[in-house]
């Protein structure tokens, strides 16, 4: 795997049920290298601390391999890296084979695999059209956010590479197709327990299922 390109935000406004908000979303690619640190991405724009930032989402990964699926129902938009919200867009990137917990290398980071994208009408936002939600958790492929085990310095270029795998099978996928599963699997809700890496708040969310 192998970074495309680097990407930041800047504040953007607009309306939503009559009201003025503001998104970081509206990312693009930048020259220079972005710099990870434990809780986001140096310099990039987080406004909604409680959804997104912090540990267990500080920088987001989208993969390179899933654009032309996106550029085929959105032909009209105007398509640059970052389109989704990542931070990084990855080549060779494949969420049904990265697992929950794997640990890479990028540049001088060091990031840990935790969860799976959630996606928000802010990605609606980014796209000019709410469909693209629906789309986004029938196509099951979402991206991942990561920890940052150790910060550092990510430009293009530089290679991803595997250095410790995850605690289980658990896959980005499986996490992300078991949150909006109607029937949840008994077999892959034990499996999410059993991670470690799977986020506390989500274990609480799942284990209401058990019940």
């Amino acid at each position: 795997m192998k970074v495309i390109a680097t990407n930041l935000g800047n504040p953007t406004t607009f309306q939503w049920n009559g009201a003025e908000e503001r998104t970081g979303i509206f990312k693009y690619p930048v020259d220079g290298p972005l710099y990870l640190t434990r809780s986001d991405v140096s310099k990039d724009t987080v406004i909604d601390r409680k959804h997104h930032g912090g540990v267990n989402k500080a920088c987001y990964l989208f993969s390179k391999d899933h654009y032309p699926y996106w550029k085929g129902l959105y032909p009209q938009l105007k398509w640059d890296w970052g389109m989704f919200g990542e931070n990084l867009t990855i080549e060779g990137m494949d969420e049904a084979t990265m697992r929950i917990g794997d640990i890479y290398s990028i540049g001088t980071a060091l990031v840990q695999v935790s969860q799976p994208r959630e996606p928000c009408y802010k990605l609606g936002v980014r796209f000019s059209d709410q469909q693209v939600l629906r789309q986004f958790i029938e196509h099951g492929y979402s991206g991942t956010y990561v920890r940052i085990l150790e910060e550092g310095e990510v430009k293009t270029g530089d290679e991803v590479q595997l250095v410790g795998p995850g605690e289980n099978s658990l896959t980005v996928k499986q996490f992300f197709e078991l949150l909006y599963a109607k029937q949840k699997s008994p077999e892959m809700i034990r499996l999410a327990l059993d991670n470690p890496s799977v986020p506390a708040y989500k274990k609480e969310r799942f284990k209401k299922f058990l019940s």
